[in-house]
């Protein structure tokens, strides 16, 4: 599904609620970058002559620039194929990227739903409620909802390359603890920490798509990069339930270490900087020092905006748009109640089919295989709406309007409580 690029939102890199919206393709592409200026060559940067420099006869102040164009010194790309820009990349290259980026947000979400395979270990070892217990996904599913308004705008000032490192290497360490963990308490913290620590791959990792690929090209791998955040919580319990019926619910902690410490191996050594601002200011100080031109600068150098100033404002934003906006808040209603549905399967399944059923641990984890199938069908019929959508763009004159996205939605707010009668 397609966003125009004259919409402002398409533009807007702030955070997002996991699972429960699709990253668009659009949504970060371009990150305020005019690829359509194209600069000279460096030859004729290196000869571009030095900034013009005026005498004030009265104060005998040298003022420096004043008949200069800032436009005519703002950094920009020599096209796609320029060898900064990440678009030039090897194609081989940045898929690998974009397999890394979507194995790494597998992880964080299968985190999530593996956990509901502990339950009953806990129970037992800590002496807690099944209540109490449950704790344990409510804490980590707030940090997925709470990071992104942070790490959003923190990739906005240094890159989504640091943001990757920093979150990924925060995620392992906050594993270790409900590894080890030697009461619920410590469980509990731990999770909450965990799941606010792995939430930037469900905010940031789907502008590393746009960056890479050109709007033609984009359907997909944001297609499979979209896949992945949706089909970790119904692996999870899969994965989970074997690991619990053969072994201690502490392995099920220990299997995510290991996942995630090659993951973040991968993404130290293979995966690039890819906002584009940041490689502009990269490629501004480059010619600074190549040319001794001081003039040459990059949009992101002249932003008067503070870091403080972002964070408070992407913090307050999603909240605005609650309360003053009413579709944002209706859809995001639609989103909750799915989003609570599904996380409501994995207390109910293993009641049903347990206690009901006389399955045991690994059989219940095989009932999500149903979930999976819709997640992994639901994803596959992007490209029709996509379709659907382009047609819908071109019978209004070229024109786009909000509405031409709802249809996906209005057919999944119709097929949901049909589905809900065969559990």
């Amino acid at each position: 599904m397609e966003r125009d690029e004259s919409d402002p939102a398409v533009r807007n890199d702030e955070a997002r609620v996991p699972f429960d919206v699709v990253p668009n393709p659009d949504t970060q592409v371009d990150q305020g970058v005019d690829e359509k200026a194209v600069r000279h060559s460096r030859d004729s940067d290196i000869d571009r002559p030095a900034r013009s420099q005026s005498r004030d006869e009265e104060s005998g102040i040298t003022a420096v620039g004043e008949d200069t164009n800032e436009k005519e010194f703002e950094v920009t790309w020599d096209g796609d194929e320029d060898p900064m820009n990440p678009r030039s990349m090897a194609h081989a290259r940045k898929w690998v990227t974009i397999i890394i980026l979507s194995a790494s947000s597998l992880c964080v979400t299968c985190a999530s739903a593996m956990y509901t395979s502990t339950y009953a270990q806990l129970e037992k070892e800590f002496h807690c409620s099944r209540i109490v217990a449950t704790l344990g996904l409510s804490l980590f599913v707030i940090g997925l909802g709470l990071g992104p308004m942070v790490m959003s705008p923190l990739s906005e000032f240094y890159g989504r390359r640091p943001i990757y490192i920093a979150s990924y290497a925060f995620f392992l360490i906050w594993l270790i603890p409900c590894a080890v963990a030697p009461n619920i308490a410590t469980m509990l913290v731990a999770r909450f920490l965990d799941g606010l620590s792995g939430s930037a791959f469900l905010s940031v990792a789907g502008g590393t798509v746009g960056d890479l690929f050109p709007k033609a090209q984009l359907s997909l791998p944001m297609a499979f990069y979209t896949a992945a955040p949706f089909v970790g919580p119904e692996i999870g319990p899969i994965v989970g339930g074997f690991i619990n019926y053969n072994t201690s619910w502490r392995w099920t902690f220990y299997v995510l270490l290991i996942w995630s410490g090659i993951m973040l191996a991968a993404i130290v050594f293979l995966v690039p900087e890819t906002y584009h601002p940041v490689l502009l200011r990269r490629k501004a100080i480059k010619l600074r020092k190549d040319t001794g031109n001081l003039a040459w600068r990059a949009p992101i150098e002249n932003m008067n905006k503070s870091v403080f100033r972002t964070v408070a404002w992407s913090c307050v934003r999603p909240f605005q748009l609650l309360f003053l906006e009413p579709m944002c808040l209706n859809l995001c209603i639609l989103s909750a109640i799915l989003l609570g549905i599904l996380y409501l399967f994995f207390g109910a399944f293993p009641l049903v089919f347990e206690n009901n059923h006389g399955f045991v641990l690994w059989q219940t984890g095989l009932t999500f295989l149903g979930i999976f199938v819709g997640m992994v069908t639901g994803v596959s019929c992007d490209p029709i709406w996509r379709k659907n959508y382009n047609r819908l763009v071109t019978n209004n004159g070229g024109v786009s309007e909000p509405e031409f996205r709802l249809p996906p939605t209005i057919l999944g707010a119709i097929l949901v409580p049909i589905g809900l009668f065969g559990e």
